[in-house]
């Protein structure tokens, strides 16, 4: 049995090829691990988004200090990690990056936000999270006007 000798510069690049290796992969662990705390929070964030939607629903016809207060405190810590509510009114443009159409309304401009459905969330930076549902001006598609026309003669009932 013969024992091969190693060059000394071959053990060299074989240690520095491994420990470059070594580095790679705690940097992928540490890169995989942040996701994974990303989507956990952005899974409960999406939990918690219609709850707050409740709170300020239940506010404006409640018009409680207390629950202004709560709902405050709620925006605020949404703010501390970093999410920021989508800021959209009637008459800025539609962004199908931020915006989600739910309507379509006759008239007015083109492309145009006439109403405010729900608002929108995102990271600051980074992707959004949910997107402002918006009622948009713009000309209604042929089948849609079609079926709005059976429905009104009572086709569909």
């Amino acid at each position: 049995m013969k024992i091969k000798k190693i060059k000394p510069d071959e053990l060299k690049n074989q240690l520095a090829r491994a420990l470059a290796d070594y580095d790679n992969l705690i940097k992928r662990v540490e890169r995989e691990r942040q996701d994974l705390e990303k989507l956990a929070g952005f899974k409960i964030i999406l939990k918690l988004l219609p709850v707050l939607d409740n709170l300020r629903s239940a506010l404006a016809h409640l018009k409680d200090p207390g629950l202004a207060i709560a709902l405050k405190d709620f925006e605020e810590a949404l703010k501390s990690e970093g999410i920021e509510e989508i800021k959209t009114e009637a008459g800025s443009d539609f962004n199908h990056n931020l915006h989600e159409a739910v309507e379509v309304v006759s008239g007015g401009q083109k492309g145009k936000i006439v109403e405010v459905v729900l608002p929108g969330w995102k990271f600051i930076q980074g992707p959004v999270i949910r997107h402002t549902k918006v009622k948009v001006y713009g000309e209604k598609i042929e089948k849609e006007k079609e079926l709005e026309k059976e429905m009104a003669r009572g086709d569909y009932m």
